[in-house]
């Protein structure tokens, strides 16, 4: 099932499922009860399909990655929060700040909560996942580098518009048939397997709600592979999970957003 969030043409923002090309409005994430009329997609907005209370990004958790950099596997979640400006969704466009100097994409899985949990089991886990979404995890090496006594993660992932989200949660599928392919003005810049991470979305989910509560809505990127790699200002940078659909923004200088 594909849950979406969109602006209506009212201008009131909802949560529904996509069936086709029709959305349903639905009274909430998740719930089963109708909110309206169903209404062709091309009439609404998509917007991010969900506001996270909190936005986690992982680090290093793929193992071909992991190979070529001569780093460790892991054996808990190596992870940063993005701010919740960061925020976007599909058809953003995303402006680079002169601030933020070289910038990179990262097309990542994304991790929905659908129910709270804390010092969860695996099997707790496997079941507080709502869905999957597509991720695009924008960086500023710049940032993230100036200051070698202090790598800034969350400062370098944290500019408006950084996190974008969409353009659907998708509740049924197996994360490990899944492929992860961004486009850079079309030509495919990065592709590999979601079955190459490290710790896998169960794994992520018990580990972090060690550390924390997780609560409905929070949203985990599992990291990203090879191939991420600088975009500048004019390009269109498209995240293409199939099963859960495509993720397209355009990157637009300061101002022009």
């Amino acid at each position: 099932m594909k849950w979406a969030r969109a602006r209506l043409a009212t201008g009131e923002t909802q949560f529904g499922v996509i069936t086709g090309d029709m959305f349903e409005p639905r009274s909430a994430l998740g719930a089963d009860d109708a909110a309206g009329d169903p209404m062709s997609v091309a009439d609404v907005t998509l917007l991010p399909p969900v506001v996270p209370g909190k936005f986690i990004g992982l680090w290093n958790n793929f193992k071909a990655a992991a190979e070529k950099n001569g780093n460790e596997h892991p054996s808990h979640p190596l992870y940063f929060f993005k701010a919740d400006t960061s925020l976007s969704g599909p058809g953003a466009r995303v402006a680079l700040p002169q601030s933020a100097g070289r910038v990179i994409f990262e097309g990542e899985l994304g991790i929905v909560i659908g129910k709270a949990c804390r010092n969860a089991s695996l099997e707790d886990a496997a079941e507080a996942i709502f869905g999957y979404t597509c991720i695009n995890d924008f960086t500023s090496l710049d940032v993230l580098n100036a200051d070698p006594s202090f790598p800034q993660w969350t400062r370098s992932k944290s500019f408006d518009g950084f996190g974008v989200v969409g353009p659907v949660i998708e509740t049924d599928l197996d994360w490990r048939d899944l492929t992860v392919t961004v486009l850079v003005n079309g030509r495919e810049r990065q592709s590999y397997p979601a079955s190459d991470m490290i710790l896998t979305p169960v794994q992520i989910v018990s580990l972090l709600s060690q550390d924390m509560t997780l609560n409905p809505g929070d949203l985990i990127a599992c990291g990203t592979s090879l191939g991420a790699r600088p975009v500048k200002a004019g390009m269109e940078v498209d995240v293409v999970i199939e099963g859960i659909g495509s993720l397209g923004v355009t990157l637009v200088e300061p101002g022009a957003a």
